[in-house]
C-alpha cells in the first residue's frame, strides 16, 4: 500500500490504535474498527457535528455503535478527536474500572451516547434518538429559528440486522419518516461462525426499500469519499437512509483480512508486524504521529460549532423566553416545579374518591393527573392501547409528518422498549410503553440495558397473573414479577389501588438514575382506607396498612392479593388472632431502606406469610423458611379469574390457615 493521502493515513491510526489495544488487552474484536475505518473517517471528518470538549451539548449529532463489540473503533475516534479519552485509557482498555471497557458504556466514556454490545439494540436506540430529535423539533423550532437540528448517525454489521429487533425498529422508523436517522451497514460478510452466506442470505437494499427507507447501495466502504457522497445524499432524503458499505474485515492484515478469524480475537505480534509493514505504519504501539494528531483533531471546530449554536439559541432565548426555559428543564431532565404540590393533590383525589377499579384504570387517571404538567410524557403501547390505557385526553398519536405525545409502536415489544431508552438518552421526554405484563418477556433486554444505562424509561405492565382469566397460561405472567425483580437497577411496582397507583406513577416519573416498571390488574381492585402515615410510607415500597397492638403474625402482600390479606386478617380476627397486614408495591424499593424501618414494618420475631399470585421462591427473603408463601409455583389455567383464584389457593380460608400454621410452628 502506498498511504500517500491524509485519510489513508487517520484510518490507520484507528487501526493501530484498535490492533495494539486489542493485542495487549489480550481480547477484544480488532476487525470490525480495521474494517470500518474509512466509514470511520469519513463520517467523523466530514459530516459528524459534536463538540469533544462538551459531550453532552444539546445540538450535537449522535453517534451509535450499534456493532458494539468493535468499540475500539469508538475509543479510537474519541481519543483522536479530542475528547477526554487518553492514549492511557486506550492502553487500559478492557481493564477493570478503565474508561474503556469491552463495550461501550454511556456515562463510562466521554462521548459515548448508549451502552451496546446485544446487537441490534443500539439501531433501536437510535430510532428512539431520531424519533425524539424529530418530536422536540416539531415542537419548539420555530421560523427562523431551529434550535434543535441534529442528525443521528448508526454504524451497523450483519449481526445487528439478523437480530429481530432491527425489523421491528426499521419498519417503525420508515412508516414514521425519520429523515434524519441514517445507518451505515458494515457489509463484510463475515460473522463470528464464518462466512455469512450459509446463514444470512437477505436482500438487504429490498428489504430495507419495504420498510420505506432511501437505500444507497453498494458503496466502496473503503472509499473515503465515495462514503461522503453516500452521506451527503442520505441527508437529502425525506426518508431515514441506509448506506450498504462494502469492506472487508480487519482490512489491512495480510494474512487474516477477510475472514473470521480476525474477527474477534487478538492478531498475535507477528501478524501485527505484518501489518505495520503492509499499512506502512512505521510507529510504535499506540503513538501516533503529529501530523495525523492534526488531521484528527476537532476540538477547536467542535467548539465553533457549540459557540455558533449558542448564539442561536441567545437569539430563541430572547423571542420565545419561555419556551427556551422550557427546553432547558427539559434537556436536564429536571422535573417542573409544581410536580410534587400536583402529585400531592392528585393522591389526595384518589382518598377522597375512594374508587374500586381496575389498577390499570387507576394508572390511567394517573397518566391524566400529571400530563397536564409534564408536557415531556411520551406515552404508547404495543398494540394494546385499548387494553393497557396508556392514552389520555390530550394524547396525539404520532404519525409520519405528524408529531403527537403518543406511540402506536404495533407488535414490537422489544422494539419499543429500546426505542423508548433511545428517546430516554436523547432526553427531552419521559417515555413509558406498555404491554401485558407477560409479554415483558419480550422487551427483557432492553429493560435490562435501561437499568444498565440507568434511564428514566418507564415500563408498563397490565393484566397481571391469574387474573387476566380466560385467556390462560399462554397469557398469565405468574413467574413474570419475580423475574424482573431480579434485574438491578430497576424498581418493580405492583400495586394495590388507586392510592398505590398514583404513588408508583410518581415515583417512577422522579427517578431520574434508572427505570420502573408498573404493574397493574385487568380486574378491579378496591381501595384500602389508610393512615398518611401510611399514605406517606408507600414511597418506601413497603409499609403497614393494617396492625394490631398483639399481631401474633404478619402477612406480607402486594397489587391484588392486598384485598385477600386484608379479608383473612378480618376473618383472623373475629376468631381472636390479631395479624399484621404488609402492602409492599415495590419490593426493590423497600429493600433500600434503612434496616430500622424494615424491621418496624417486618417486625421482629413475628412469624411471616406472604401472598402473591406468583411463583413463591421470591417471598421467602423475608418470611424465612419457617415461614409460608401463598403462590403459584406451576402455569396457570384458561377459567374466568374468580375460578382460578380459588383454584389456586388464593382463598380467605387458605390464607387463614397457613397463618395458622406459622404462628403454631
Amino acid at each position: 500500500m502506498k498511504p500517500t493521502l491524509p485519510h489513508t493515513q487517520m484510518a490507520n491510526a484507528i487501526r493501530a490504535l484498535a490492533m495494539d489495544a486489542v493485542q495487549k488487552a489480550n481480547s477484544g474484536h480488532p476487525g470490525m474498527p480495521m474494517g470500518m475505518a474509512e466509514i470511520a473517517v469519513a463520517l467523523w471528518s466530514g459530516h459528524h457535528r459534536h463538540n469533544p470538549a462538551n459531550p453532552k451539548w444539546v445540538n450535537r449529532d449522535r453517534f451509535l455503535l450499534s456493532n458494539g463489540h468493535g468499540s475500539m473503533l469508538h475509543y479510537a475516534l474519541l481519543h483522536l478527536s479530542g475528547y477526554d479519552v487518553s492514549m492511557d485509557d486506550i492502553r487500559n482498555f478492557r481493564q477493570l474500572h478503565s474508561k474503556t471497557p469491552g463495550h461501550p458504556e454511556v456515562d463510562i466514556t466521554p462521548g459515548v451516547e448508549t451502552t451496546t454490545g446485544p446487537l441490534g439494540q443500539g439501531l433501536a436506540n437510535a430510532v428512539g434518538m431520531a424519533l425524539a430529535e424529530y418530536l422536540l423539533a416539531s415542537e419548539f423550532n420555530k421560523p427562523g429559528h431551529a434550535v434543535i437540528d441534529h442528525y443521528t448517525y448508526a454504524f451497523v454489521g450483519d449481526g445487528c440486522l439478523m437480530e429481530g429487533i432491527s425489523h421491528e425498529v426499521c419498519s417503525l422508523a420508515g412508516t414514521l419518516g425519520l429523515k434524519k436517522l441514517i445507518a451505515l451497514y458494515d457489509d463484510n460478510g463475515i460473522s463470528i461462525d464464518g462466512k455469512v452466506e450459509g446463514w444470512f442470505t437477505d436482500d438487504t437494499p429490498k428489504r430495507f426499500e419495504s420498510y420505506g427507507w432511501n437505500v444507497i447501495p453498494a458503496v466502496d466502504g473503503h472509499d473515503v469519499a465515495a462514503v461522503q457522497a453516500a452521506i451527503e445524499a442520505a441527508k437529502k432524503s425525506d426518508k431515514p437512509t441506509l448506506v450498504c458499505c462494502k469492506t472487508i474485515i480487519g482490512k489491512g492484515s495480510p494474512n487474516l483480512q477477510g475472514g473470521d478469524k480476525v474477527h474477534g480475537a487478538a492478531l498475535g505480534d507477528k501478524e501485527i508486524a505484518a501489518v505495520r509493514e503492509y499499512i506502512s505504519w512505521g510507529h510504535e504501539p499506540f503513538l501516533v504521529p503529529d501530523d495525523v494528531s492534526t488531521a484528527w483533531a476537532f476540538k477547536e471546530q467542535g467548539a465553533a460549532l457549540e459557540t455558533e449554536w449558542n448564539s442561536k439559541f441567545d437569539a430563541y432565548a430572547a423571542a420565545f423566553p419561555q419556551e427556551a426555559a422550557e427546553l432547558k428543564r427539559r434537556m436536564n431532565g429536571e422535573l417542573p416545579g409544581n410536580f410534587d404540590a400536583t402529585l400531592k393533590a392528585a393522591i389526595a383525589a384518589c382518598v377522597e374518591k375512594k374508587e374500586t377499579i381496575a389498577t390499570r384504570k387507576a394508572s390511567q387517571n394517573a397518566i391524566q393527573a400529571l400530563s397536564a404538567i409534564l408536557p415531556e410524557f411520551l406515552g404508547g403501547s404495543a398494540d394494546l392501547t385499548s387494553s393497557n390505557l396508556t392514552n389520555w385526553k390530550e394524547s396525539v398519536a404520532v404519525r409520519s409528518g405528524k408529531p403527537g405525545n403518543h406511540i402506536n409502536y404495533g407488535v414490537r415489544e422489544f422494539g419499543m422498549s429500546a426505542i423508548m431508552n433511545g428517546v430516554a438518552l436523547h432526553g427531552g421526554y419521559i417515555p413509558f410503553g406498555a404491554t401485558f405484563l407477560t409479554f415483558s418477556d419480550y422487551s427483557r433486554n432492553a429493560l435490562r440495558m435501561a437499568a444498565l444505562m440507568k434511564q428514566r424509561s418507564i415500563f408498563v405492565f397490565t393484566h397481571d397473573s391469574i387474573g387476566l382469566g380466560e385467556d390462560g397460561p399462554t397469557h398469565q405472567s405468574v413467574e413474570h414479577v419475580s423475574s424482573l425483580r431480579l434485574i438491578p437497577n430497576l424498581d418493580n411496582w405492583r400495586p394495590a389501588d388507586t392510592v398505590e397507583s398514583m404513588v408508583a406513577w410518581g415515583e417512577a416519573i422522579k427517578r431520574k438514575n434508572g427505570p420502573s416498571t408498573l404493574i397493574f390488574s385487568r380486574q378491579n381492585l378496591p381501595f384500602q382506607e389508610r393512615t398518611e402515615q401510611a399514605i406517606a410510607d408507600i414511597a418506601k415500597g413497603g409499609y403497614i396498612l393494617a396492625d394490631a397492638a398483639d399481631a401474633k403474625a404478619v402477612i406480607i402482600a402486594t397489587g391484588s392479593e392486598v384485598e385477600l390479606a386484608m379479608s383473612a386478617a378480618a376473618a383472623l380476627k373475629n376468631e381472636g388472632v390479631a395479624v399484621r397486614v404488609v402492602s409492599m408495591p415495590s419490593a426493590d424499593v423497600f429493600d433500600r431502606q434503612d434496616a430500622a424501618y424494615k424491621a418496624s414494618v417486618l417486625g421482629k420475631g413475628l412469624p411471616r406469610v406472604a401472598v402473591e399470585a406468583g411463583v413463591s421462591d421470591f417471598w421467602y427473603k423475608y418470611v424465612g423458611l419457617e415461614g409460608a408463601v401463598v403462590g403459584i409455583d406451576t402455569f396457570g389455567e384458561s377459567a374466568p379469574a374468580g375460578v382460578l383464584f380459588k383454584h389456586f389457593g388464593f382463598t380467605v380460608d387458605n390464607v387463614v390457615a397457613k397463618v395458622k400454621s406459622v404462628i403454631a410452628a
